[in-house]
Formats: structure tokens, sequence, C-alpha cells
């Protein structure tokens, strides 16, 4: 599938080879660490409150603090954060933030270590119109570009200041949309304009990035840029790896870590921005975390090569299979709940997993994020399950079941080979470790019929375990749809989203998984350790949505406020939260500022948009459809938006799950 490889292996952890970039004292790239980096969220012009802020940033562990600079004054003004940092004894280097305009990247360039430019903003043009383009007028606008960009790019070169070539997937520019669309393409073709004047004029010392909401579309721009960097000739920048716009709490960590992990599990990456809708200083721990479960990595147990990756790492599709009841084929990926270590006595147990038992009409409710299936091993579940759901038993203690109606086997590949085996005529359960698909055991699993492949690894290395085990079935085409489990024994609640998140999402990035279980071994005792069960649960909807493979709750694409936000973004985003979180699947882009507006929305329903002080801007997907709504109106018109679409509908107060 691959002409040219987008990373160093797809079976060994290796660092792809980058030249080193200078950021002030700080060098970037190369065998250098993979740097932290955030950005301030106080008002530029407000000296005393930006370099406070990026002393908190600097403690915690930023290695790179970027400041917007949208206007001339705040370039200038960087000079004095820059002056009082110096002076209280922290010399981290400084970014400049810009997306518009030239003369604040060429001031900022003289102050600062570094300055990122946006191409779908900078020296382009983003109006949000259709036009048709020439081949004439297209070199004509390359070269009014390069005019305004060589400035910049000369200064850069003159003060020794580093520069990052940042394209969001959202701010293409109507030139690059109308030749190349929406596209990881032309998300890549968009920084590589800017990239070939900067080589023309000898001047290397950049790093690039290619960040979306969209983990997909930001995993295929990352790898896109890689190769075409290759095909080229042109060096291996370094890499500033980052999801736009990822969120709060746990969703943000979790979609963060999906994008970004993904990335770094193929040896990508070169510095990390993760971007929640927080303080700038909580972002560290979790950028740190991500970061540093690599440092030791290279060392994993030995993968079988792979010699021909039959997967496009440029464009989603989801492997071929065939539909064994509801797993694979066109079902969405199920989640299986992990219960096999618990003593599951009570149907009230089951609340953790989504599955609400109300005693008074003797019904089950099953809420959008309840567990699809139960795996409960050699435990037996003494009651009916929720209608639509299933048990899965290990085999010995299947066939011990009167009624096999309500439950699945779950076999070893001995189970399989022995004498007498029975099968259920609907569904059953392989468990298969990855590194056990050698020729033998396959011709064993081509023969078995209603097969669902259970793909389990303790490699260091899990992902790239997992995406041999798939490889080999895509080889022998076999077509069995195959569910992933990962047992973690981390401690904490954080490493465990970040962890799973990345060795799970990443197969699913690329179209590989039809279900997923999640151990977490911590958890021992059913009615103890309820929160830690709807942790694990939620998490594995979680990261399903965060791939974009199946919509389980109201996503929000929030930017995380920087100096241009004209509101407060996390109690905006908790008030919209609070009035939407019940729409399924609708996804609302909450923005800052107009800069972050319409085009960090690219794939929101809706979008919530400060557009000036208390104004704000609605969006149906990039459309504006009321501008300056008072901010103190905007929620409940969002919704009347909403309602006109006739997607709106009251939460129900039909099933309480506190009614019991």
């Amino acid at each position: 599938m691959l002409n040219q490889p987008y990373c160093p292996s797809l079976i060994s952890y290796h660092r792809r080879e980058t030249i080193e970039v200078k950021i002030g004292d700080l060098l970037l790239g190369s065998n250098h660490p993979i740097r932290v980096q955030s950005m301030t969220t106080v008002d530029t012009m407000d000296t005393e409150g930006s370099v406070n802020q990026a002393i908190r940033m600097i403690d915690a562990g930023c290695e790179l603090v970027r400041i917007t600079a949208p206007s001339v004054k705040e370039a200038q003004n960087l000079e004095l954060i820059k002056r009082e940092l110096r002076k209280r004894g922290y010399f981290t280097p400084l970014v400049a933030d810009i997306h518009f305009t030239p003369n604040a990247a060429e001031i900022a360039a003289r102050l600062v270590e570094k300055v990122r430019i946006n191409p779908g903003n900078y020296a382009d043009k983003k109006k949000f119109e259709t036009i048709d383009y020439t081949d004439s007028a297209y070199e004509a606008e390359l070269e009014r570009i390069r005019e305004k960009f060589l400035p910049l790019v000369k200064i850069c070169k003159d003060y020794g200041t580093a520069m990052r070539i940042g394209t969001n997937h959202g701010s293409l520019s109507d030139r690059i949309l109308s030749r190349y669309g929406d596209t990881p393409l032309g998300m890549v073709e968009s920084a590589l304009e800017f990239l070939r004047i900067c080589e023309a004029e000898n001047y290397h010392n950049l790093v690039i990035s290619m960040k979306a909401s969209n983990t997909q579309v930001m995993v295929q721009a990352y790898r896109l840029l890689v190769q075409k960097l290759d095909e080229e000739g042109l060096k291996p920048y370094p890499l500033h790896l980052g999801v736009t716009e990822a969120g709060e709490a746990e969703d943000g960590r979790i979609k963060s870590a999906v994008g970004i992990g993904t990335l770094l599990e193929d040896g990508l990456g070169d510095t990390v921005r993760v971007s929640l809708t927080e303080e700038p200083e909580f972002e560290i721990p979790v950028a740190k975390a991500l970061v540093d479960r690599y440092s030791e990595r290279e060392g994993h147990d030995e993968i079988r090569p792979i010699q021909h990756y039959p997967v496009d790492p440029f464009q989603y599709h989801r492997r071929d299979t065939t539909e064994v009841f509801n797993f694979g084929g066109k079902n969405v990926p199920r989640v299986i709940a992990d219960v096999s270590q618990l003593e599951i006595t009570d149907k009230k147990q089951l609340k953790a997993i989504g599955h609400h038992y109300l005693p008074e009409p003797d019904k089950w409710h099953l809420d959008d994020q309840g567990a699809d299936y139960l795996y409960s091993g050699d435990r037996v579940v003494p009651f009916m399950v929720a209608n639509g759901s299933r048990v899965i038993y290990s085999y010995q203690t299947w066939r011990t079941q009167q009624s096999v109606q309500n439950c699945f086997p779950a076999y070893t590949l001995e189970d399989v080979r022995s004498e007498g085996i029975q099968f259920h005529p609907e569904a059953n359960f392989l468990w298969m470790k990855a590194e056990e698909l050698s020729p033998s055991r396959v011709e064993i699993i081509r023969k078995l019929k209603n097969f669902v492949l259970i793909l389990h690894t303790k490699n260091e290395h899990a992902m790239a375990s997992l995406r041999k085990g798939f490889v080999v079935l895509m080889e022998e085409k076999i077509h069995f749809p195959v569910v992933v489990f990962r047992s973690y024994e981390e401690s904490e609640e954080s490493n465990l989203q970040l962890f799973a998140s990345t060795d799970i999402g990443g197969l699913l990035v690329d179209g590989l998984g039809d279900g997923l279980i999640l151990n977490w071994q911590k958890i021992n005792n059913v009615e103890k350790d309820q929160s830690e069960i709807r942790i694990v649960n939620q998490l594995a909807f979680g990261i399903l949505q965060a791939a974009r493979t199946r919509m389980s709750k109201t996503e929000y694409i929030s930017c995380p406020s920087c100096g241009r936000t004209l509101f407060d973004l996390q109690e905006t985003t908790a008030m919209i939260r609070k009035r939407t979180d019940h729409l399924k699947g609708v996804k609302i882009g909450i923005m800052g500022c107009i800069v972050n507006g319409p085009g960090e929305m690219a794939d929101a329903d809706y979008g919530y948009v400060g557009v000036g002080k208390d104004k704000i801007a609605l969006y149906r997907g990039q459309n504006v459809v009321k501008k300056s709504v008072p901010a103190g109106q905007a929620v409940d018109e969002l919704i009347e938006l909403i309602r006109e679409d006739g997607i709106w509908f009251e939460p129900s107060e039909a099933f309480s799950a506190a009614a019991y």
C-alpha cells in the first residue's frame, strides 16, 4: 500500500530522525527529548498576569511558552513580558502566536525565540469564498504570498529566530480549498508552500504542525506530511503534535491521547501540546505523561516484520469483516464490560456500566453508554441481563448453563481443538494473543464459523503488536470481527485514560477493531469500586468517540482559551454542556474568538463564537446564521437553532438513575 513509509518502523519503536532546531537555548528534534509546551490564556497586554501565568506553566514543566500576538501592540508587549521573566530568573523560550498580521510577526521575530504562523491566515485569503483559480491566477497568488512572507523569513534568519509553520484543518485558505478541498492533502500543501519559500532562502530553523479537532484527519495529515517531505527531498523537519480544540476534562484527555498517542506510537513527534479547555498549567502533566511513556520504549519485545501494510494510512477505511451476530460488518464497534473478577449478585450492581434496573416496573434501561456485553469468565451472572445485551462466559462455564439464549462462549485455542466441542449457532469468541497468529494457528482459525476474535498482547509496544495481528488476518483473508482486549495495572485514572486511548485509538483510526474490552486490575469489588467501573466503561465509549468510530454522547469542540478569548471559556462551556449534553452525537464548537471560530469548527454541527465584548455569533456548520447575539441570550438562541433543525428533544424525565 505504501510507496514510502510514513514512519521509521511499523513494528519497532524508533523516533523519526529530524534536523536539529534551535529555539533560544532549547534544542528540538534529532536525539533531543520530546518537548512539552502550552499557551498563556491571559490578555497579552496584561504584562504582570502573563508573566505570572507563564511562571506557573514553567514550574509545571512547560519547556516552550506560547503567547498570542494578534496585533502590533501585543507583539511589542512581548518585550516587556520577556524582560520581566528574565528578571525573575526564567529563561524558557517564548513563542509568538501569529494568525493574520505580518507586521506583528516581524516585530515579534525580533523579540522572542520563535514565531508561529498559520499558513491559512497569514498572507493568504480566508473569506470563505469559493474561487475557481486558473493555473496562472494560482501562481500569481503564490508569488503574492512569497512577497508578504519573505520579510519574516529574513528577519528570522538575521535574529536566529525559529519558526513553526502550523496548519490548522479548519483554517485552510480559500485558495487551498478551491484546489485540494477540506482534506489532509490540502493541509499538507498549505504548509509546504511556505516551507518551499523558506528552503529557497536557506532558512531551516523550522518546526511543522498539522492540527485538527478530528483525530482521523489529524493523524492522516501528519503521516502525509512526512511522506511528502521525503518525496520532495525536503529536510526532515521536527513535528509539533496537537489535537486542536480537544475540549475539557476526560473527553479532552482521551481525544488528545488518541490523536497524539497514535503518532507517538509510530515515532513521530518532537514537541507536544495538549489543548484543554482548562488553565494551561493543567495541560503540562497530561502532555508529560504521554511523552514519558516512550522514554524507554525502544527495548520492547520483538515483533515480526510487516512486509506489506494492507491499510491506507492517509484515508480511513474500516477493515472488511463478516458480520457475526452484531459484531463486524457495518455495525459500530461494541463495548464489552469485563466483570470476570467481580461477584455479581444484584441487578443494581450493573448501574456503573450503564445498565439501570427499575424494580417497580421490573424493567431495564440502557443509557447511551450502556455496555453492549458483559464478559463474566467463570462467574455466573444469576439473573437475566438487559434486553439487547448478552453475557460472554468461558466455554467450560457456558456449557453448564441451562439456556444459552442470552449468553455466548469464549474459547481458548486448546478448547476449539478438543474433541466433542460445542459451538453456539450465532456467535462464539476466541481468545488469541497477537504474537501467536502463526501459519498453523491461522489454519485452525480459518475452519471456524460464526467467530469473533478477542485479540490481546502483553508487549510494551502494544499498538504495534496488535496491528501486526490485524495484518496477519488481512493477509490471510480472515474476515472475523476482532475485539481488542487490554489490561492495565495503572493506579491513576489519568494514566489509564491516556494509555488505553493511545494503545487502542491508533488501531481504530486505521479502521482496525470491531469492539474493545478494558480491564483495570485495581477493580476487585463490585460494591466498593462502582466509580472505577464507571470510569472504565465511559473510557471505552470515549475512545470510540474520539477515534470517530462510534458517537455515544454530545461532543464539545472547545478551544483552549488564550489572550484573544472574548468570554470566560470554561464557564461558557460548562453552561452549554449543562443544557445540551443529552443530545447524543451532536457536535458543538465553542470558540473564544473569530480567529479560532468557523475554521476550527470544521468538524462541528453548531458553533458558538465570540466576535466582540459580550457578542456571540452562532453557526450552523461553517455558515454564520446569527450575528452579534448578546451573550446573555446566546445559549437560548443556540438551542433554538438546534430545535429548528428538528434534532432537539428535552432531557427525559421518564428515567432517573437516582430513582433507586
